[in-house]
């Protein structure tokens, strides 16, 4: 079948993406599911700073390549040894598909999924199949979704069913930054109720975990971000003090204010001078978690001697630590009670042909999520 779809030729092209237009809108030929395959109609779409990391060139992918991660959709067809979903079933994409059989996917650790890891790199499905074309050369897939389409073939390892009655634009933001931010919160780090937090970085990650840190029962939650705006819409969404990043003092302040400095720190910004500021205010014997994603080649480094010392303790978490299958509907479980008020984290709704300029806005931190409509 013939679609449309956000295809990335080549890495780096430089912002504003508006004139560069890094993302071609193509149509496609997709192929129809195979084994294990479930054919999808994609609804919604967010923009993150994931596919942004692609199309700058943090994070190298092969091209060309069709874009978008965090996505929810509609069943539209099932392949072969596809028996528990059905056409009509609402389903949230998970990037990180896993096999069940690995070493981390027996410890229960899917996000660590070998195949998976494996077929994200290589631009595959988890089988190692691509179902995108263009004119006879294949085109490769955006971490098993490729959700800037209007269809999209997926492993059923990739997909997790969901609540109908949730809108697309709200439920695909469980998909990554729910999952990842409040993850991080409650499956990686494990905060208790009471304890302090600090968040670095204050993107849809970010604010999730703020979300995330309320819904543990943090007793004071801080916001560390270069953006104004974003320091007001935090306070708005629960965080009990904020700090710009650019002050050169903010460590100082933030450790003075909380007596030495935080219990968990999280660095959700993907960028090393966050994830400094994180490990800074983390005060002695605590915990400073990332979930952020720089380029390879960016160092993280301080004295060894505080991890002995210190007691200190830095833990990375991907995908936040979580069990898709078992969270999201967790996490949209507490959405519903009005306790996980991800909706409030949404933007704006864009239309397919609107993506380059939307990338402008999150490049230039103008947007906690965006999510294109199809």
């Amino acid at each position: 079948m013939k679609i449309r779809a956000a295809v990335l030729y080549e890495m780096g092209l430089p912002a504003p993406y508006a004139e560069s237009k890094p993302l071609k809108i193509e149509t496609l030929e997709l192929d129809p599911p195979g084994k294990g395959e479930v054919l999808v109609r994609v609804r919604a779409t967010g923009l993150c700073h994931s596919d942004l990391s692609v199309i700058n060139g943090s994070r190298p992918r092969p091209m060309p390549m069709a874009l978008g991660h965090e996505a929810a959709g509609e069943v539209v067809e099932v392949g072969p040894d596809v028996y528990d979903l059905k056409p009509g079933d609402h389903v949230v994409c998970a990037f990180v598909p896993s096999c069940g059989h690995c070493l981390p996917c027996q410890e229960g650790r899917p996000a660590l999924c070998e195949p998976g890891a494996a077929a994200n790199t290589a631009g595959t499905l988890l089988g190692g199949e691509r179902r995108l074309h263009k004119d006879g050369h294949e085109v490769h897939h955006h971490l098993g979704v490729s959700g800037f389409s209007d269809y999209a073939v997926m492993d059923r390892h990739s997909l997790v069913k969901v609540d109908p009655e949730i809108p697309f634009d709200k439920v695909a933001i469980f998909g990554c930054a729910v999952i990842t931010g409040v993850g991080a919160v409650v499956n990686t780090a494990r905060v208790p109720v009471g304890a302090s937090v600090a968040i670095v970085g204050l993107g849809g990650v970010g604010l999730s975990a703020l979300l995330g840190a309320r819904v543990a029962g943090a007793r004071r939650i801080i916001a560390v971000d270069v953006n104004p705006q974003k320091l007001r819409f935090a306070e708005e969404l629960g965080a009990t003090d904020t700090f710009d990043a650019r002050d050169p003092e903010v460590v100082n302040q933030i450790k003075s204010a909380t007596g030495g400095g935080v219990e968990y720190a999280f660095e959700t910004a993907g960028a090393v001078p966050a994830m400094n500021t994180a490990f800074a205010i983390t005060r002695r014997g605590e915990t400073t978690v990332t979930t952020g994603l720089p380029h390879p080649s960016h160092l993280f480094s301080f004295p060894q001697v505080t991890l002995t010392a210190e007691e200190r303790t830095v833990k990375g978490s991907y995908v936040g630590s979580c069990v898709p299958a078992r969270d999201i509907p967790r996490f949209i479980e507490l959405y519903k009670q009005g306790r996980l008020p991800v909706d409030k984290l949404l933007t704006d709704c864009l239309s397919l042909d609107q993506i380059n300029e939307g990338f402008d806005r999150l490049d230039r931190g103008e947007a906690s999520r965006l999510v294109v409509s199809l």
